[in-house]
């Protein structure tokens, strides 16, 4: 009996040297794949990513966090006008005086739209979505909307863009203006915004546009002849420098930040995701960057 004692302690010890060695070689395996991909660390204050396909999040910061989004608001606007029945593309829409005195007032980005001239429904989007025209977004929600007035008409516009937050289940969304410009009640969330630019991109006139470098719109002038307009130049600079970037908008104020919908595809899966409150042009779009990275690394 006492000679067995020292026999089973070294069998015990054995046992317990093997397993240890086990968990350790275990837990070696399946940490490498998380430090193979490690979660970036961005500046912007909220940030999201999902796989387009299918709606499965690959990166959340603050992505529940409501903030002012500034003209990625311009995406729902864009969204809406897209989803009027019978929308003719090519109807003429004529420039008022009060959509140039708006962007004035605001010191907002805008297309120089000239006022008089005829526009087309399709070159009012690129107006929209390549410099942020607050003018082109202001002319399409005066169009859109319903009511005798033109502060009618808006305001049932922006109706339309809430509904259709409404309908895509989102419960962090409010818009109080058609552009962006709001009166303290426009905010959503990298979430949101993410989930409605993946709903706007199922659109083919909407994908076409976003992922448009440079436009130039043919007006008709007040007196019939046609104006060749300066060159709009998308403002989102990924198109240019991340390769596989398919959209979407960008955003800037004073309470928003530097903000950025983005998306990208490549082998065939696309990334879709949203910066919100960085600290400028370069840095949501380092961000941005960085966060379609690593989606795609995860989708492998």
């Amino acid at each position: 009996m006492i000679t067995g004692i020292p026999g089973s302690r070294v069998r015990r010890a054995a046992a317990v040297t093997v397993t240890a060695g086990a968990m350790l070689a275990t837990a070696a395996l399946t940490a490498a794949p998380a430090q193979a991909v490690s979660a970036p660390t961005i500046v912007a204050k909220g940030g999201y990513v999902m796989n387009n396909a299918n709606a499965k999040t690959l990166y959340t910061k603050a992505a529940d966090t409501k903030r002012s989004t500034g003209s990625t608001t311009k995406i729902m606007t864009a969204k809406v006008v897209l989803a009027q029945p019978n929308l003719n593309l090519d109807a003429k829409v004529t420039i008022q005086k009060a959509y140039s005195d708006y962007v004035v007032a605001n010191n907002a980005s805008q297309a120089h739209l000239i006022v008089g001239d005829k526009v087309t429904v399709r070159q009012l989007l690129y107006g929209l979505m390549l410099p942020s025209g607050c003018d082109a977004a202001y002319a399409l929600a005066d169009k859109f909307g319903s009511g005798s007035t033109r502060d009618a008409r808006v305001k049932s516009f922006i109706g339309k863009m809430n509904t259709a937050a409404r309908s895509l289940g989102l419960t962090n969304t409010h818009f109080d203006s058609f552009d962006g410009i709001g009166n303290g009640n426009n905010y959503s969330t990298p979430r949101d915004l993410t989930k409605i630019a993946s709903s706007a991109m199922k659109n083919s006139t909407f994908r076409t546009v976003v992922k448009t470098k440079s436009y130039t719109a043919k007006t008709v002038t007040k007196t019939g002849s046609i104006r060749t307009m300066n060159p709009w130049t998308n403002t989102n600079g990924l198109l240019s420098s991340y390769s596989g970037t398919i959209g979407v908008k960008t955003g800037s104020g004073p309470e928003a930040g530097y903000c950025l919908v983005f998306a990208a595809t490549r082998g065939g899966k696309t990334v879709i995701g949203t910066v919100l409150s960085s600290t400028s042009i370069p840095q949501r779009e380092a961000d941005a960057k960085k966060l379609m990275t690593y989606g795609f690394a995860q989708l492998g």
